[in-house]
């Protein structure tokens, strides 16, 4: 752990002059209190930061509306866009009370409550996501038009038009201490996909929030609009967020997800984990793809998962578990295919996690693998399917003791009420596809 003597002097040496104190409201949106250095120095790292909770997505009402953040010093990093006279650092901050204890309504405390139980039992959660997003041309006030920013497909090099502004946008994020694996195209137009490394789950989930902070930041920067919107475009791919997974031992970090002898080099353990995340995937399903357009990603033909399914190559299914290289037991992980980039991964890896291990605690069985095509198969006709709505999705949440119990009664209910008031705004929009449809016939 860095003290804040160690702080103070970073700071003085990059030379910074503000500080961005980053926490997120209940729907993963960045929320950020920019204080002086010399404030952060002699105030911040003492004695917190007082804001209003009140004004904050899912917070707290207007009687109990104060709050206070506090650093961790540990996700010190400079702003790259933010430079000479505007030297500004950034800290991921928990949420607090008045009282001191913290906001049982700030998502990254959910998390580090999983984490908590998971680690009593002697498991070490790690997680890493795969995210994809698009980039579209720009208006000139900066409103982004629909429009793919070139014409490439997967892996295009010749007509990959923004392959300069992913190498910034990994710079950008190697400031803030992400480390990249590898960048490319993905399959729609101007569709990509930048991917970091395994972490603990608290690091991804802050990573995450920083990723999508970042490459926002950057795409403007050069005249483009990025956007982790699901399904943009009717037709064509949408953006995913994969999490690869697993578990280690506490003393030794030993993978124990690996088992040689298993077909799938798969652990007992780690069949429990599946079997506890298929048990709960439409419970769980509203806060891994939270919007009314995640439903429209989730649907047969894209390489979305359709059907509560699991198995190695198969990539309809909702689990899949990437061939494991016998002499890499590490890399032993199964891959979640429903979560999208707009969901809030604080609370997406606090229910993943929380319905692995329930796997566990009841010793749950695993079903057989779906190794066909389900999108083109019989056997699909067996198999529970995820929901298709945010409507239905949100029923299924309020269905499920462990993902309630897992997000707290404060985020569970707030949660509930945002999303139920979106999908009330939702159904009663009269749609293009309407009038189009309807209009000249009726």
């Amino acid at each position: 752990m860095l003290s804040k003597e160690e702080i103070e002097e970073r700071l003085k040496l990059d030379g910074v002059r503000f500080v961005n104190l980053q926490f997120t409201d209940l729907v993963g949106m960045v929320k950020t209190v920019t204080v002086p250095v010399k404030q952060f120095i002699e105030e911040t790292m003492e004695y917190g930061t007082w804001f209003d909770g009140s004004s904050i997505e899912g917070f707290a009402r207007i009687a109990e509306s104060d709050m206070y953040l506090v650093p961790d010093l540990e996700t010190y990093a400079l702003v790259p866009w933010d430079k000479g006279e505007n030297t500004t650092a950034r800290f991921i901050c928990d949420v607090y009370t008045p009282k001191g204890d913290r906001f049982e309504g700030d998502p990254r405390f959910v998390l580090t409550k999983a984490i908590k139980a998971a680690r009593e039992l002697g498991y070490e959660y790690k997680a890493g996501p795969e995210m994809e997003f698009f980039l579209f041309k720009s208006q000139p006030n900066g409103e982004a038009l629909a429009q793919p920013h070139d014409r490439a497909g997967y892996f295009d090099v010749s007509t990959d038009l923004a392959s300069h502004v992913r190498r910034q946008m990994v710079n950008a994020l190697l400031f803030f201490g992400i480390q990249v694996e590898a960048h490319h195209h993905e399959v729609a137009v101007g569709q990509h996909e930048i991917d970091f490394r395994y972490a603990d789950a608290l690091r991804t989930a802050d990573n995450v929030v920083t990723f999508r902070l970042t490459v926002k930041a950057v795409a403007q920067i050069n005249g483009l609009y990025a956007t982790f919107m699901p399904k943009p475009i009717f037709g064509i791919a949408g953006s995913g967020m994969h999490v690869h997974q697993s578990l280690t031992d506490v003393q030794s970090g030993k993978n124990l997800f690996f088992d040689p002898q298993d077909p799938y080099m798969l652990s007992p353990l780690a069949r429990k984990f599946i079997a506890g995340q298929l048990y709960h995937a439409r419970g769980m399903c509203a806060i891994l793809a939270p919007l009314v357009n995640s439903y429209k990603r989730l649907v047969a033909g894209y390489e979305a998962p359709v059907y509560i399914s699991w198995g190695s190559r198969n990539r309809s299914a909702l689990i899949r578990v990437p061939r494991i290289n016998p002499r890499k037991p590490d890399a032993a992980r199964l891959e979640l295919r429903c979560p999208d980039p707009s969901c809030n991964p604080y609370l997406a890896l606090s229910v993943m996690l929380a319905c692995g291990l329930d796997g566990i605690k009841r010793d749950l069985s695993l079903p057989e693998p779906a190794e066909e095509d389900l999108y083109h198969s019989q056997i699909n006709q067996d198999l529970p399917r995820l929901p298709g709505s945010l409507n239905e999705a949100l029923m299924e949440l309020q269905k499920d003791e462990v993902v309630r119990e897992t997000l707290g009664e404060h985020v569970f209910q707030r949660f509930l009420e945002a999303k139920t008031q979106e999908w009330h705004e939702y159904r009663s929009q009269v749609t293009s596809w309407e009038i189009e449809r309807y209009l000249p016939v009726f």
